[in-house]
């Protein structure tokens, strides 16, 4: 049984083609709105249909600028409740601020949290839909029902078709970036039938301008190496991962990513870096000139697009993962 009167799709400005997509997989236009701005900087948003009664679907990753494209999700959701929507559902592809969940250091704020509230409660949101969140603990922050999707069997699939082309299984290791992201990792090697490898890094604090120092864990030399992560920003720990992984006798190195961050010099770490090729998902847009040749995008859209089906004609969500 279908929610509401129907589904209504609305893209924020963060990621208008993910949107695009999204709407294409679905056999769906999206509903038009207009974004606009005050002389002072405010955000204005006004929706030009009517959603009275519907199931509304908000897509907008909160990625650079975050704190811009958050507040224009609160303010399109404000803007969907005060017209009556039946249900708002929000989209965030990529979750900004997940990093923020816990306390490392003494004095700081869990971010996440906070955010997750914000969103529950100041945006009135009923669902919340987003994909590879930095720790999965974060589904347990809202006080709302959370989809979390995850695109690391698309990424898998990839580096399947992959193998049967040019690799041989028994040549190849996939390999986790730090210890945190063991669990990641493991699963995708079992997709890929292969070993997996861990980079232990330590970061010598008692001496100034000492470069991290790296062990990796498992067998490496001769074969070729997958890094798997969740988010690449300044790219230091993939392309520390990198080096090392080489250093040690690995031949070929691929990486991978959902979440393609990239700020700072991370292209050119990524440009100078001995990866062959590294994939993101199309979860944040990439400008012109982060699109370079070593860098692939594949798209996360069928996999939102069926979730969002799913929930609107509530049948489950966890056939997804299978």
């Amino acid at each position: 049984m279908a929610r509401g009167n129907g589904i209504k799709l609305f893209s924020g400005t963060a990621h208008t083609e993910f949107s695009e997509r999204v709407a294409k997989e679905l056999g769906i236009e999206l509903s038009p709105a207009k974004h606009y701005r005050f002389s002072d900087g405010e955000i204005g948003y006004s929706p030009n249909v009517s959603v009275r009664g519907s199931d509304v679907f908000i897509i907008q990753p909160t990625c650079e600028p975050a704190n811009e494209n958050l507040m224009q999700l609160l303010i399109m959701a404000d803007a969907f409740k005060r017209a009556s929507a039946h249900y708002v559902n929000a989209v965030i592809p990529y979750f900004g601020y997940a990093r923020q969940d816990r306390k490392a250091r003494p004095r700081e704020p869990i971010t996440a949290k906070l955010v997750a509230n914000i969103i529950a409660h100041g945006g009135r949101i009923d669902r919340v839909i987003t994909a590879d969140l930095h720790a999965g603990q974060i589904q347990g922050f809202f006080d709302i029902p959370v989809d979390h999707l995850t695109g690391m069997n698309l990424l898998a699939s990839y580096f399947k078709n992959l193998l049967a082309k040019e690799l041989a299984a028994g040549d190849v290791v996939v390999v986790s970036p730090d210890v945190g992201g063991v669990a990641r990792a493991r699963k995708f090697a079992v997709q890929l039938h292969t070993d997996i490898a861990i980079v232990d890094k330590r970061r010598l604090h008692d001496q100034q301008n000492v470069s991290e120092v790296m062990d990796i864990i498992g067998d490496v030399k001769g074969r070729t190496a997958i890094i798997v992560d969740d988010i690449i920003d300044t790219a230091g720990t993939i392309c520390h991962a990198a080096e090392g992984l080489v250093e040690r006798g690995c031949k070929t190195v691929y990486a991978c990513a959902t979440h393609a961050v990239l700020s700072g010099p991370a292209i050119d770490r990524i440009k100078a870096a001995p990866i062959e090729h590294l994939i993101f998902s199309d979860t944040i847009p990439l400008s012109e000139a982060k699109r370079i040749p070593k860098i692939e995008q594949i798209s996360f859209a069928p996999l939102f697009a069926e979730a969002i089906n799913r929930i609107h004609s509530e049948s489950s969500i966890s056939a997804i993962f299978d």
